[in-house]
């Protein structure tokens, strides 16, 4: 039999080990292929040269999308200096040099500089927007690119190691928004070396945690055989861990399926809050929020 052209309504999580030199989008692309699924999407791009946990959601699993692009992502990376380039990583033209090479000491010692809330400049070949425009498209158009400083949030900056004087490996926890390649750009300027990524795996995208993670080639073996593909999805409510839950009973599953808000009852329901799972026998139902004992859907998962 040929393939649904319109694909399956299947929904839920896919924890990918992304390959080196493949895209985020084409990684996106050839699972739905593989799954046949209408829909999907990927909570948070990885580059082309990086490797590691890129989750991908089908169907109505792209409803919790937001709340795993929100969340903490961890990385290990290798910078490389002596060279700084005009993408920040292996990718890119030189353009500078120097022989100057940096001792731990010095590298450790600024570390904290990097720690809590701080600001940072993204790399011009990134995917913001300037007047309409991706920075990415006006810097390849030999465009100047200049790009504000933004706030983004650094739980962990961690030297791991100096294999050798040319390049140093770090452990890094972060929030939204946070660029990887601007850390290899910016400690080298700092350090008076010059420096780029030359490796980058993220080892964590909140819940889901390296183990989690499935290589392409395994998927690709299985090419045919739609429940052995299924096996690897996780539930929406699986990306939702640590997000407080109410428990609904069917006349409520209704409701709330149909947009209406439901009066919460029981000692333990929650007075007021937002991001609130509403749960009904281990499945997702819809996410809201709750004010003086009503839970009001706003995002809400087909059956």
């Amino acid at each position: 039999m040929g393939r649904n052209k319109k694909g399956r309504s299947v929904s839920g999580w896919l924890v990918l080990d992304k390959p080196y030199e493949l895209g985020s989008t084409q990684a996106v692309g050839k699972l739905r292929w593989l799954f046949q699924a209408k829909k999907a999407g990927h909570a948070g791009t990885l580059d082309p040269l990086a490797t590691g946990i890129l989750p991908i959601a089908f169907g109505e699993a792209t409803k919790t999308v937001p709340y795993i692009t929100d969340g903490e992502k961890a990385y290990k990376f290798t910078v490389e200096w002596g060279r700084q380039t005009n993408t920040d990583d292996a990718e890119g033209t030189i353009v500078n040099s120097s022989d100057v090479r940096p001792t731990t000491t010095a590298i450790k010692a600024l570390l904290p500089l990097y720690r809590g809330e701080i600001q940072q400049v993204p790399p011009a070949f990134s995917a913001i927007k300037i007047d309409g425009k991706r920075a990415y498209a006006q810097a390849r158009a030999g465009e100047q690119v200049e790009l504000q400083p933004r706030s983004v949030m650094v739980g962990s900056f961690e030297l791991v190691e100096c294999p050798d004087e040319d390049h140093a490996t770090f452990e890094v926890i972060c929030g939204k928004g946070t660029y990887i390649r601007a850390f290899a750009r910016d400690l080298g300027l700092q350090l008076g070396c010059f420096g780029h990524v030359r490796e980058l795996r993220r080892t964590f995208v909140e819940p889901f945690e390296e183990s989690d993670a499935v290589q392409l080639d395994d998927l690709l073996a299985l090419e045919g055989d739609i429940a052995a593909l299924d096996d690897f999805l996780v539930s929406p409510l699986a990306s939702m861990q640590g997000f407080p839950e109410i428990r609904l009973g069917e006349d409520e599953v209704r409701r709330v399926r149909l947009g209406n808000s439901i009066i919460l009852r029981g000692r333990d329901a929650p007075i007021d809050g937002d991001d609130i799972c509403a749960v009904h026998k281990g499945q997702l139902i819809a996410i809201g929020d709750v004010s003086k004992g009503q839970f009001q859907p706003r995002r809400v998962l087909a059956a």
